[in-house]
């Protein structure tokens, strides 16, 4: 989801105060507020006819609210985050779509100067290369957020855009799928940030960011491209920098790094006018970084440090990096991220059905370790941690 509403979406989601919509006065409401809705719609510009197609049908949806109240399971640290999103299977899923539509990458690049690799990043990041776009009806979603929330106007500005996007044929309502809040699409685009940024990439008249891959990744590059994206300058990449303290706001041309006794790791060029910032996320014992105006660009997207590190450092694995060459810190029990993958490992072979490695040790990951715990007569805590780890690598 982009960041032109992500900022307003998390406030709203935040002040809500929903009911569930579940007696017959609350139908009622929710009648008078689309009701209600027309004269702003029709002084948007959307048809009658569009109008009572897009609401046809439309009741209210108590999973969206309850979707919209939900807290997150996990807390992840900013190396595991990066990690997650830049797993081994989200590299190799991004590889073969990145071949899959060559073509239409190339064509993407070449018209807004947006590397190939960060464009399909973002489209892995946003919704695993189109395989998680959502599954709600962004009308009837957003329509009942607006009417039960107390940021009503948010939602209500959101979903008056969405109906403009029907009036101009874009897409149908049945194709109009996604996120809870409204989110669309292959790259996630509010309805607003739709009209500011979506592109018709193949001419046919229509900016189809559903079902049309090409004006998917182009809208998507020209989001980042109209945020201000420098064509030929990197986000940026890991160096070799110890001592020198990271420091964000201090900037300094490639040269000056260079002069400074930074070190590009790999050996890459380092050299330029193009300004950056040393960076070290995790401090001194973690990835060192220098990142450029571009990095903050991808912030544009979604203003979160970790959405961008994991943005970027995916499309440096699509296009065939490796991870970054010092380890990010333990985590929580003295794990790494490549720990708690080898611990998925070892009990998917011992017979417990996990699922992918992801890193992520959810509640079957857990249970899995509270029967392995008893097994070895540790304390059943259902938490991994270094202890566990080792006595699991000795069988």
């Amino acid at each position: 989801m982009n960041l032109i509403t992500r900022r307003a979406l998390v406030a709203a989601a935040g002040t809500l105060a929903l009911p569930a919509f579940g007696s017959e006065a609350e139908a009622r409401s929710f009648e008078a507020f689309v009701a209600g809705l027309w004269p702003a719609a029709s002084a948007a510009g959307v048809s009658r006819a569009a109008f009572d197609r897009a609401f046809a049908g439309v009741q209210p949806n108590p999973r969206v609210i309850e979707l919209s109240q939900r807290q997150p399971e996990f807390r992840r640290t900013l190396g595991d985050y990066v990690d997650v999103r830049a797993s081994n299977k989200r590299v190799n899923n991004g590889r073969a779509a990145l071949s899959q539509h060559g073509a239409t990458f190339s064509a993407v690049q070449s018209r807004f100067g947006v590397p190939a690799e960060i464009v399909c990043s973002i489209w892995g990041n946003e919704t695993s290369y189109g395989t998680a776009r959502g599954e709600h009806y962004v009308i009837q979603a957003m329509a009942t957020l607006a009417a039960a929330g107390r940021r009503a106007e948010f939602f209500r500005r959101e979903l008056i855009a969405a109906l403009r996007i029907l009036q101009a044929g874009d897409t149908t309502p049945q194709n109009m799928i996604g996120s809870w809040a409204g989110a669309m699409g292959h790259v996630q685009f509010m309805p607003t940030s739709f009209h500011a940024f979506a592109v018709d990439f193949t001419g046919d008249g229509r900016r189809d960011i559903w079902t049309s891959i090409p004006d998917a990744m182009g809208s998507a590059a020209n989001y980042l491209r109209r945020n201000g994206w420098t064509p030929g300058v990197p986000w940026g990449f890991e160096v070799h920098a110890p001592g020198l303290p990271g420091n964000r706001s201090q900037r300094r041309s490639l040269d000056g790094w260079a002069s400074a006794g930074v070190r590009r790791i790999g050996g890459g060029p380092m050299s330029g006018g193009a300004q950056a910032s040393l960076w070290k996320p995790a401090g001194e014992g973690g990835p060192h970084l220098l990142v450029t105006s571009n990095f903050n660009v991808i912030k544009r997207y979604n203003n979160a440090d970790s959405y961008a590190l994991a943005v970027a450092h995916l499309g440096d694995r699509i296009k065939g990096a490796g991870r970054f060459s010092k380890p990010w810190p333990p985590g929580e029990g003295g794990l790494t991220h490549a720990d708690r993958e080898e611990i998925q490992t070892r009990l998917n072979r011992l017979g417990f059905d996990l699922g992918d490695v992801d890193g992520i040790l959810g509640d079957k990951s857990k249970a899995a370790v509270r029967t392995m715990q008893g097994r070895f007569g540790m304390e059943q805590t259902g938490e991994a941690d270094r202890a566990f780890l080792e006595r699991l690598r000795r069988g």
